[in-house]
């Protein structure tokens, strides 16, 4: 392993002890690579996912060809917002995944944020 990924690993640790997903509140986690980008809202008490969205979701996989990761991140927020509210979940926790909060990470809880989820 190298050391910018035992890097995040640490960071991820350390953030994990603090937050946790409960069923009022779930967690609304972010994985980040290098080409693609995942989300999902998780209900750590029962340990289900409960709405996930991703780059490659066929509802947005054809919208997303030849745009910016930035912008593809901002789509799989929309998403994931929008599924989340169908599931009747308003409030989250966000767990950036040891991942820094900027760029597309930043996109994603931003794009959450604008489509009416609360963190």
């Amino acid at each position: 392993m190298d050391s910018k990924m035992a890097a995040r690993l640490k960071r991820k640790k350390r953030i994990r002890k603090k937050v946790t997903g409960s069923p009022e509140r779930p967690r609304l986690c972010v994985f980040r690579s290098a080409r693609h980008i995942y989300a999902q809202v998780i209900d750590d008490s029962q340990g289900r996912t409960l709405a996930a969205a991703s780059t490659l979701s066929k509802e947005i996989r054809d919208q997303l060809q030849g745009r910016k990761k930035a912008e593809a991140a901002r789509e799989v927020g929309k998403l994931l917002a929008q599924r989340a509210k169908e599931k009747g979940i308003q409030t989250v926790v966000f767990d950036r995944n040891g991942f820094l909060y900027h760029g597309r990470v930043q996109a994603v809880a931003e794009s959450c944020r604008e489509h009416g989820l609360v963190f």
